[in-house]
């Protein structure tokens, strides 16, 4: 285990554990990577554990302490922190695999999981059973605000966990993100995350088709906009994350598309929403649309490049 200094704990709320307010990290990439140190810099003692080593070596720089194994991060932790690529993940990581014990038999009693990956809410409801049901507590906690908002801890919590655990875990949110919400039960979190990215893949699609339309029309970005953004079309892919270059500064399509939130990510999250429509039995048509649009963006070349880059497709693919 590194030997980087850790700050003493932050005052507030203490969590139960075997060290107090000591967090376990799991994962310390694009997003994992600056939320661990806003919890440094914040007081929280952190011990950080990913499979790349280019991610450790970052965390070591900004003065993460770091474990060998995942089991080494856990150990003494009152927290466990996991930022995953998928439920798959966290589920062979929560129970163990090739004969190796898993986080729930490491950890000490009664810690509290809390899982900020983007995963199907199934997942996140077993997950969360599998933790309870080894005697400690959980919370899934999706984020919303990408890479930016993670760097600068401005991003939007979705949380599921019971009262009590939800309360346990705010003043730690918070470090990270503007906004905590508590949307629910356990998996609930995971809902509010794959609703709300349903909801912005769709509008996104729209605009980009509307801006499409509109240059074919004979209409700048510039009116377009200025309508839009003022009118019953007005919407967060619109005013924020703008897919046209020049109404919005800073919007990814004034730097060439680079993410921002990337197109791969978008083609996750509405996978994530087509399994929850299936699964519920929703006659939705839009969703799984948009779902197959951006999976094939993705498979395009679209998968690097900010989820607004939809709109260099549709104007590919339109008639000249």
């Amino acid at each position: 285990m590194s030997e980087a200094q850790q700050p003493e704990s932050p005052s507030g709320p203490v969590l139960s554990g075997a060290q107090p307010g000591a967090i376990a990290f799991l994962g310390l990439g694009h997003m994992g990577g600056p939320m661990a140190v806003n919890l440094v810099k914040a007081g929280y003692p952190v011990t950080g554990f990913d499979l790349m080593p280019a991610a450790l070596e970052a965390a070591r720089a900004h003065g993460i302490a770091t474990a060998d194994t995942a089991a080494g991060a856990v150990a003494g932790a009152a927290v466990v922190l996991t930022m995953l690529p998928s439920g798959r993940h966290l589920l062979d990581a929560y129970r163990g695999t090739a004969g190796q014990p898993g986080l729930l038999a490491t950890a000490a009693p009664d810690t509290l999981f809390l899982d900020c990956s983007t995963i199907n809410v199934d997942e996140a409801r077993e997950a969360a059973g599998l933790a309870v049901a080894a005697g400690h507590r959980a919370v899934d906690a999706p984020v919303s605000g990408g890479v930016v908002g993670a760097e600068a801890g401005t991003l939007t919590f979705m949380v599921g966990a019971r009262p009590e655990d939800f309360e346990s875990v705010t003043p730690m949110l918070e470090v990270m993100g503007k906004r905590v919400v508590h949307c629910g039960e356990h998996g609930a979190g995971q809902a509010a995350k794959i609703c709300n990215n349903m909801i912005l893949g769709v509008s996104m699609i729209a605009v980009s088709e509307a801006f499409v339309l509109g240059e074919k029309l004979g209409l700048t970005h510039q009116a377009l906009f200025d309508v839009a953004s003022a009118a019953s079309g007005q919407c967060w892919a619109l005013t924020t994350n703008c897919p046209v270059p020049g109404p919005v500064p800073a919007s990814p399509a004034n730097r060439d598309y680079q993410p921002g939130f990337a197109g791969a990510l978008m083609a996750k999250d509405l996978k994530l929403a087509l399994n929850a429509l299936e699964s519920t039995g929703v006659a939705a048509r839009l969703g799984p649309l948009a779902a197959e649009i951006y999976d094939t963006f993705a498979a395009e070349g679209g998968a690097g490049r900010d989820f607004s880059g939809i709109i260099t497709d549709i104007r590919d693919k339109s008639a000249h």
